[in-house]
This record gives C-alpha cells, structure tokens and sequence, in this order.
C-alpha cells in the first residue's frame, strides 16, 4: 500500500516563505543555532528550517496573546515599517532607534517601561534592550539569524533578519495568528509590511 503524502499545514505558505527569503542563513554558525538549520549550501551558506521558524510563529502569537503589556524594539531601520504596521494591526507598542539604558530598570528615568513581554528583530542591534529585559525577568522573543547568540531569549525565530520581505513576513505572520486568536478579523497583507 502506497502512503499519500501528508499535506504541510503552515501558517504562511512555504512559497511565500521562499520567496521573501526567511529561509536564507548565514555562513557562520553559533553552536545554538545550529539545531535550526536545515542544510549547508556547497558554498558554506545555512539554509533554515522552514516548518521551525511557522511552528515558532505561533508560539510568538500565543505569547503576545497571553501578554498584557508587550513592547517591540528594532534598532536596525530595515525593520521599523514592518514593526510600524505590526504595532497599527495588533495595538502593541514598539520602540525604534537606539534604546536607553534604564528603560527597563530604572523607575526614575522617564522613559521608563514595565512591558511583560518583549520581542527584538536583532539580537545583536538590540543587545541593551535584551540585556535589561533579562535583568527584569522580562521573556524575550527575537528573530535570529544563523550566527547570533541566543543565551538570553526565551523564544528564537530562526530567520534571515536582514531581508525587508522576511521580516515583512514574519510579522505578518505573527499577526495573523494573533487576530485568530483574539477573534478580530485580519485584512493586512505581507505587502502592508514592507514587501516589496
């Protein structure tokens, strides 16, 4: 007897996920993300697990879903449009640009924030903002590439998060899954997010 295949149940669609690039790693690699990575190209290029990064997406939505006060925060101008329209779609708030020391651990500084939830397109671009966080017992999601250290997250999203069409993706993505689960209706498209 001959098995049919099963068909993939992805949250975005793995031609979409091809095509912006979310895929596409790095040449160097850390040891913690190597678990991610679903083959080496001849020329030493990573190529990301696709069904890791959809199964992570969702885990991200249900995070930001049991959160009462998330916060965004994107150093890198690349991803500002795409957390921008994330922030309009989902009503989270976001911080972009350089983020002050002693936002999340200095209750005399004005800018001072208490968020229980926070999600970084660069681990690396936004080291103060995670830092702070894992001072204050904050969870942190955040986009990771192949050659980032992941020791102070709590949810990686393996992903090429340098690519303007991936991070518009996976934004989309995330918010996507948090209308469903918030019962609202979602008529944004990746194209809203920065996909060009």
């Amino acid at each position: 007897m001959v098995k049919k295949p099963v068909k993939e149940r992805l949250i975005v669609p793995r031609e979409k996920y091809l095509a912006a690039g979310a895929h596409i790693g790095m040449t160097s690699k850390t040891a913690a993300m190597k678990k991610f990575i679903y083959k080496v190209r001849p020329n030493g290029l990573a190529v990301l697990n696709i069904g890791e990064l959809d199964h992570r997406i969702g885990l991200a939505a249900n995070m930001f879903a049991n959160a009462k006060n998330p916060i965004i925060v994107c150093r890198k101008d690349i991803g500002w449009e795409a957390v921008a329209k994330f922030s309009e779609a989902t009503g989270i708030k976001y911080q972009t640009g350089r983020f002050m020391p002693g936002c999340l651990t200095n209750p005399s500084f004005s800018a001072f924030a208490e968020p229980d939830l926070m999600m970084s397109i660069d681990p690396l671009a936004d080291r103060q903002a995670l830092l702070e966080a894992s001072k204050a017992r904050i969870p942190i999601i955040s986009l990771a590439d192949t050659s980032h250290d992941t020791s102070l997250m709590d949810l990686v999203l393996p992903c090429n998060n340098k690519g303007k069409k991936s991070l518009a993706l996976i934004f989309w993505g995330i918010a996507s899954q948090l209308a469903i689960k918030q019962n609202k209706e979602f008529t944004f498209k990746p194209e809203d997010f920065g996909w060009e």
